[in-house]
């Protein structure tokens, strides 16, 4: 099948776990929602458009590797969105204003948002069938040439680097991954790695992930296997 190879690395990154009240935590490893949203954002699709986010997130294979660990970080954030500077000041990273609606955007909001400082991670990524548009070569073009800014996780969380890496041929996302050299500037030793799949034992867990993309909530699991990896050290992150 043919894989897509991402490396994702900026100063912060989000990756979103389940959420309690004003508490944002960060999962180990980004979740697919993220994913598809990532890769919906290059395809210049829009957020009323559900079906295709919805069917692209059910397609998707993805594996990724912690490349380098970083640390967490967690932003304490007050914001009061009654203020005057505040009050129809929301842009979209498609250039449009968007404005806030109901009880509580006129009020003082605080959160708790956790991030990954410094932390790089690949992933590999493929689609189930290929065939069914978008293809993996139409992922290939929108991250090659994105219709939008791209970001991992929050609109504050900008790549160091371009995202897109190559696109091989494998037998699956985390063949693909393995295949993949260390970048030389990456944490020694085995990496940490998640991809698709899982059984019955301490390799196996059950990661809350997913999105109900036509009413905008986060709901549904799925299995995934966890374990290292000893890629060989490349200057150039491939093999």
């Amino acid at each position: 099948m043919r894989v897509l190879l991402l490396r994702m690395d900026a100063p912060l990154m989000a990756f979103g776990d389940v959420a309690v009240d004003n508490r944002r935590p960060a999962a180990p490893f980004p979740p697919l929602s993220m994913i598809t949203g990532l890769l919906a954002n290059a395809l210049g699709w829009m957020r009323w458009e559900p079906e295709r986010h919805q069917r692209l997130q059910e397609r998707l294979r993805v594996a990724v590797r912690i490349e380098r660990k970083g640390e967490r970080l967690r932003d304490y954030q007050t914001v009061d969105l009654g203020a005057d500077f505040l009050t129809d000041t929301g842009w979209t990273s498609r250039g449009v204003m968007e404005g806030r609606e109901g009880a509580s955007s006129r009020e003082t909001h605080i959160r708790l948002r956790d991030y990954w400082a410094d932390r790089v991670a690949a992933a590999a990524l493929a689609l189930e069938p290929e065939e069914e548009p978008p293809t993996p070569e139409d992922l290939r073009r929108a991250l090659f040439r994105p219709a939008r800014p791209l970001f991992l996780g929050r609109k504050s969380c900008i790549p160091a680097a371009p995202l897109l890496l190559e696109c091989v041929d494998a037998e699956d996302p985390r063949d693909a991954l393995a295949a993949l050299g260390r970048d030389v500037k990456s944490d020694s030793g085995v990496l940490e790695a998640q991809w698709p799949g899982g059984g019955d034992d301490e390799t196996t867990f059950r990661v809350r992930d997913l999105r109900d993309w036509a009413n905008q909530i986060h709901v549904g699991e799925h299995r995934v296997q966890r374990g290292l990896m000893n890629p060989k050290e490349d200057a150039h992150g491939q093999t």
